[in-house]
């Protein structure tokens, strides 16, 4: 595989560690969720809890935030909503448009999901220390605001 260029030998690139990452993260999150009574929640659908918050959010919104299309966004929204997990409310900010927030089903579920991430850093940090897990975390949430992108 071809490295670019002025980039070091020794490690992978960030794009792909952050990729590979990901993935780890995602396994790790979904491994227990049929033991925890969410075996119906597919790995899509975490695009969209991770962005729909407890007070909800509008379609477009987490569309945006989950770096979905509309519609796909809108069709994973629909299986949940199917499924028990989110409902669509009207926003009292604005009646023509609609809120998309968890049920009670749902937030059990982001509440069970918050432990099952605190589950996983303490893991992570055993492997690699929790001092150098939370300098990596710290320093990437750093990056993250040097960079000026929005915090989901």
């Amino acid at each position: 595989m071809e490295r670019s260029r002025g980039l070091p030998t020794d490690r992978p690139a960030v794009g792909q560690l952050l990729v590979r990452l990901l993935h780890e993260f995602r396994r790790e999150l979904s491994e227990p969720m049929a033991e925890r009574g969410y075996g119906d929640i597919r790995l899509p659908h975490l695009q969209i809890f991770g962005n729909i918050g407890w007070d909800g959010r509008r379609l477009t919104e987490i569309a945006a935030r989950a770096e979905l299309s509309l519609s796909a966004a809108s069709e994973l929204i629909n299986d949940l909503e199917e499924l028990g997990y989110v409902e669509r409310v009207p926003d009292t900010r604005d009646r023509r448009a609609k809120l998309v927030v968890p049920t009670t089903r749902g937030r059990q579920a982001l509440q069970d999901a918050a432990i099952r991430v605190a589950e996983i850093e303490r893991h992570w940090g055993s492997l690699v220390g929790h001092d150098r897990f939370d300098d990596a975390c710290y320093l990437l949430s750093a990056l993250l605001d040097e960079l000026g992108s929005e915090d989901p």
